[in-house]
């Protein structure tokens, strides 16, 4: 590319970044968690972890993008290079960039459910089910094998037409409308829920500190795997977006904003679902696609104006996921550019058509498809680009990126810990989901 496109501002790229963070993770797993692990008691460590990795990761990933200019090939094949081997830096920048595009075809089919329940909210197809086995009935022919060819196309054509208008215009534009009336919902349906009653049993459940979970090590590892995997540290999308910062950027309090914000995300969707489940008496003991698609619905249907706040909820998590989803493309969008000298119109085109086709083939086992992906993938990505930024280029080198665009210097801890503590719980998350089939 001639000349790289930037974000055209601080609160932009910032809403970018919460965009790509915010997504389904913070919404049909993290209540669950704080439920299955004793509410406060999951809170403290998940806190404990989103300080932690924000603080390294996130910093690290910004850092390292802005510092090369480029996505992950390049920016690893440039950090390889500074030892004389720059193929085998390209070759590993590889793996990040598959991983993005492989996530986002399988988060195209999530979108495409999203989608259509979003506009089921307002035909009143989504409620219409009698009874909970009627809501599973109507999922489950959703989510089966070419069961949603219509919506989770349209749901891709929605985010390419978006990225096709670039970052400033597209994803920056779009970013700074989707986030502000995401957090404004969400509140919305927080108020709501919260003067319904038996809602206070919920925030009881939430803020309790179960002295037996705090002290079991499966707590730790699932907060730890919660908060790895919803500040998106993976070595593709938040070192793509920090390749669009200027150096005047102070990446370090970007950082933690974008951290602060995506737990409040979390704990919104948290003081909304929770509770919400409460007011029925019932435990919130299933996440993942069966608390969003059949438990809530089926909840929403009983609740006074159900069919509002039905609209309400899935509008909210519609923008939720195309903000993630945007992410996602954007990598392997980037890396066409970069490597076949296409325009940016032509290269959404192309990863369109490699996102459609391989999606409409995985509609039955896109599960499979992103368990494979957040076990092995993700938390390699992230670890290689710990060790290309901190082990390969070196503490001169980083030292010199992170205080770019400061005006005081970063904290002298910030290499030790990513080099000896952040990287190795790269690789220590990567093997915990291996031996628990999954953590995030």
């Amino acid at each position: 590319m001639s000349k790289r496109e930037s974000f055209n501002s601080r609160w932009g790229f910032i809403l970018a970044c919460i965009g790509s963070a915010v997504g389904m993770g913070n919404i049909w797993m993290f209540p669950t968690r704080v439920s299955l692990y004793g509410g406060g008691a999951f809170l403290i460590p998940y806190f404990i972890f989103v300080i932690l990795i924000g603080f390294t990761g996130v910093i690290s990933e910004m850092s390292f993008g802005r510092a090369t200019r480029s996505g992950p090939i390049d920016a690893f094949g440039i950090a390889c290079e500074s030892r004389g081997h720059r193929k085998a830096g390209e070759a590993l920048g590889w793996i990040p960039v598959l991983g993005a595009l492989a996530m986002a075809i399988g988060y195209t089919v999530v979108m495409g459910w999203i989608l259509k329940y979003t506009i089921g909210t307002f035909t009143g197809a989504v409620l219409a089910p009698a009874d909970i086995d009627g809501f599973a009935g109507a999922f489950g022919s959703m989510a089966s094998s070419f069961g949603n060819n219509f919506w989770q196309t349209a749901a891709l054509v929605i985010c390419m037409i978006i990225l096709m208008f670039g970052v400033g215009s597209g994803i920056e534009k779009a970013n700074k409308i989707m986030m502000p009336v995401f957090f404004v919902l969400f509140i919305i349906l927080g108020i709501y829920v919260a003067f319904q009653p038996g809602a206070v049993d919920g925030y009881h459940y939430i803020f309790r500190v179960d002295p037996k979970a705090l002290s079991d090590p499966v707590t730790w590892i699932f907060a730890l795997g919660q908060a790895f995997f919803s500040l998106s540290v993976a070595g593709n999308g938040t070192l793509i977006y920090g390749s669009y910062l200027p150096d005047t950027e102070d990446v370090p309090a970007s950082a933690a904003r974008v951290a602060f914000f995506d737990t409040i995300a979390a704990m919104l969707a948290a003081l909304v679902i929770i509770p919400a489940m409460a007011t029925t008496g019932a435990q919130l003991d299933q996440g993942g696609p069966g608390l969003l698609f059949i438990y809530l619905p089926h909840l929403i249907k009983a609740m006074p104006g159900g069919r509002i706040i039905a609209i309400i909820f899935f509008a909210a998590v519609f923008l939720a996921g195309m903000s993630s989803l945007m992410n996602l493309y954007e990598a392997p969008i980037a890396t066409v550019q970069e490597k076949t000298g296409l325009g940016r119109k032509a290269s959404c085109l192309v990863i369109a058509a490699i996102g459609i086709v391989i999606s409409l083939l995985i509609q039955g086992i896109v599960s499979d498809w992103m368990d494979v992906l957040s076990i092995y993938i993700c938390p390699l990505g992230a670890g290689l680009a710990g060790i290309m930024f901190f082990w390969v280029l070196g503490k001169r080198y980083v030292d010199k990126q992170v205080n770019t665009g400061r005006e005081k210097p970063f904290t002298g801890l910030f290499f030790p810990i990513c080099k000896y503590i952040y990287i190795p719980i790269c690789f220590l998350v990567l093997i915990l989901g291996i031996a628990l089939g999954g953590i995030g």
